[in-house]
């Protein structure tokens, strides 16, 4: 009876010992936690719209260790990895019992280490909290941690956590890092020889680096191929063709693209790991280098900054800050698309665009290129020389200077700003001063994102787009007033598609032009097709002059260069819109066969000539409003010159519900066929014009 009575106290008190051990471990696994915190600090990432590596940036310790995971590395490394260093690792708890014994017997015969017993667990373990030196206290303390680990982690969670801080010389950490640096690529196609080579690496990472040497880098990626476990996984007569590939003899840079972005992305939210952008990278990666050479071939302290954007969703797709980030004699830490500079011509063919809208002008309509004062003001061209007698069209070709300021000076400086600022563009003036005829000329500042988010209505037939990056904004395509009416930016583009590429440059198929601010500090070049729309500006960061520097001959050359060598694909431009149309002069109405103004300011075909005329629809056009095809018809843009407002229109005899004060009105015809348009002024002047709607 003593004897049951004292194996039921012992029974009872061999429970309560191990309850308390269990306890008391459990109670130290609270206390003592894995410093898992500690292993969340990665590189900081900048990735392009497509989710690759622009820019990574160090960790506070130096280190570049990228976030990676299992679906970021070719499935057969993983495979490799696994078969090498511990074969059951998604059977075991942390510890591998029958890699420790087979581990103790080699030793005790052969009184040294033959081959570890660390798993996967373990080794994260050593690596996010590092031991000083290999005893047997430190191994206990690692297995201990490697159970801790298991309890909070999936094996998902620990193998990523391997992927992420393996060791591979140097400052490098991490499967990724290791396959940008040594490979110049992401891990996701790794071969099987640099597979072998990333599972060598991490057991002695400074004394097998690639780079230094080579021959200890290829005997231990032959251990890892001769290992069976990994001949299995890679089939038969991989191992013999991996050996035979040569191992990277340098390290690479990892991705530096888009530095200034990347630093404003970083500033902007400094504990973000992640960073998106709408950059593309291939994209970024050609305009760069153009910018490179480019300023390379210009000469000392001349930069360059171009950005590149889709003008229907308004993503900006390659947005280079200088000619080179790291290159201080060109002060290429200044990230001149966001710097406010005089943009010389640039701004013309909005003031054209507002001209055709307004019905002013035509096309073919003859405008006086001769000197001419303006108040006081007195513009002149940029070779000194005068044209005489040109059309529209010619004018903005050449970009004439004083024609330029007679629209200007019809529309009116702050009709241009106003509807400038439709497009969230504001123009930077001189301190005091009013918009006046100077700003068509560059007498006022633009950024360069601002000029190419402008020009981006031109490709997009008028509509709005914001530009965006992602960081700095996001892209928005805006529903609203245009800033161009359809016709009007036709126009503009139907005209600047027939510039004549720069001297060297083929024909492309864009539509661009071309400003040169005064005293020679900026060149600017901004052209489009029916998709994509570049700026590119060349000077100085430091404002200085640059005698001939022009938007010609510096910075066109390079738009022509940058668009073929983007990789984007030319889109052809957008089709005319219905009722545009490109009429000879001989066929204008009288009203816009030559523009001129009258001395009470009202625009007309002669000085005397006050009546009201019909400019748009021309007399007998045919307009192609979409009548026939069963869908809604468009209106028709009407616009008159001369006369005395308000006006009253009459389609067919019937009067239009409204008087419009504007020399500009709409028309929705009722259908196809001909009709007659009758405007009638203040004073009863009438004219009428007779067209057919298709």
């Amino acid at each position: 009876m003593s004897r049951l009575r004292n194996g039921l106290f012992a029974l009872v008190g061999g429970a309560a010992l191990c309850t308390a051990l269990l306890h008391g471990l459990d109670w130290a696994n609270r206390a003592y936690p894995p410093p898992l915190e500690q292993a969340k600090e990665v590189s900081r990432e900048v990735v392009d719209a497509d989710g690759r590596l622009l820019r990574p940036f160090a960790t506070s310790e130096g280190l570049w260790r990228l976030q990676t995971t299992a679906s970021d590395v070719d499935p057969q490394f993983v495979r490799m990895l696994i078969a090498y260093e511990d074969q059951r690792f998604y059977e075991h708890k942390g510890v591998d019992p029958f890699a420790l014994l087979r581990a103790a017997g080699q030793f005790v015969g052969n009184g040294r280490i033959v081959s570890g017993a660390s798993t996967l667990s373990m080794q994260v373990a050593r690596l996010i909290e590092p031991r000083e030196n290999r005893s047997v206290l430190a191994k206990i303390r690692q297995i201990a941690r490697a159970l801790q680990i298991e309890r909070r982690l999936t094996k998902a969670e620990i193998l990523d956590l391997y992927l992420t801080h393996a060791p591979y010389g140097g400052n490098l950490e991490g499967v990724r890092a290791a396959s940008l640096a040594y490979f110049g690529k992401e891990p996701r196609r790794l071969s099987i020889a640099e597979s072998a080579l990333l599972v060598a690496l991490p057991q002695l990472p400074e004394r097998r680096r690639p780079d230094r040497f080579p021959k200890e880098a290829e005997a231990a990626r032959a251990r890892v191929l001769a290992r069976l476990a990994v001949s299995t996984v890679i089939g038969e007569g991989e191992a013999e063709r991996a050996s035979a590939e040569g191992v990277p003899g340098r390290r690479l840079q990892l991705p530096a693209l888009a530095p200034h972005l990347s630093e404003l992305a970083l500033r902007k939210d400094p504990g973000r790991p992640r960073h998106e952008t709408t950059i593309k990278r291939d994209i970024q990666q050609a305009l760069e280098t153009v910018a490179r050479d480019a300023a390379a071939r210009l000469g000392e302290k001349l930069s360059v900054a171009m950005v590149m954007a889709d003008a229907r969703t308004g993503a900006i797709v390659g947005e280079v800050g200088s000619a080179d980030y790291f290159d201080a004699t060109r002060a290429g830490w200044i990230d001149m698309t966001r710097q406010v500079r005089s943009p010389g011509s640039a701004l013309k063919p909005f003031i054209y665009g507002l001209a055709f809208e307004e019905g002013l002008v035509a096309q073919e309509t003859i405008v006086e290129d001769r000197p001419a004062d303006f108040f006081g003001y007195r513009p002149r061209n940029f070779d000194m020389s005068y044209q005489g007698d040109v059309s529209v069209r010619e004018a903005l070709q050449l970009s004439l200077n004083v024609p330029a300021v007679r629209l200007l000076d019809a529309v009116g400086p702050t009709r241009l700003m106003v509807r400038l600022r439709r497009a969230d563009v504001r123009l930077a003036l001189p301190a005091g001063e009013a918009p006046g005829l100077a700003i068509g000329l560059g007498g006022a500042g633009i950024r360069l994102r601002d000029l190419v988010q402008l020009y981006a209505a031109l490709a997009n037939q008028g509509s709005i787009v914001r530009l965006g990056d992602g960081v700095e904004a996001a892209p928005e395509v805006v529903v609203g007033d245009p800033l161009l009416d359809p016709v009007a930016a036709w126009n503009v583009s139907d005209v600047l598609s027939a510039v004549l590429p720069p001297r060297g440059s083929r024909r492309l198929g864009i539509a661009y032009k071309t400003g040169t601010s005064y005293g020679y500090r900026d060149a600017w070049s901004v052209g489009y097709d029916g998709r994509h729309v570049l700026g590119v500006w060349v000077g100085r960061a430091d404002n200085a002059a640059v005698p001939g520097l022009t938007g010609y001959g510096a910075a066109a050359p390079i738009l022509f260069e940058a668009f073929s060598k983007s990789g984007v694909a030319i889109t052809p431009l957008p089709k005319a819109p219905p009722g545009a149309v490109r009429i000879a002069q001989s066929e204008l109405p009288i009203g816009l066969r030559r523009f001129a103004r009258t001395d009470g300011g009202l625009v007309s075909a002669t000085a005397r000539e006050p009546a009201p005329q019909i400019v748009y629809p021309p007399e007998g056009a045919h307009v192609e409003l979409g009548a026939r095809s069963g869908s809604a018809i468009a209106p028709l843009a009407l616009k008159l010159q001369g006369g005395r407002a308000p006006f009253r229109w009459l389609a067919n005899g019937r009067m239009l519900p409204e008087s419009f004060r504007r020399r500009t009105a709409e028309w929705v015809p009722d259908g196809a066929g001909y009709s007659t348009l009758t405007v009638i002024d203040a004073v009863g002047r009438a004219a009428s014009v007779r067209v057919f709607v298709e």
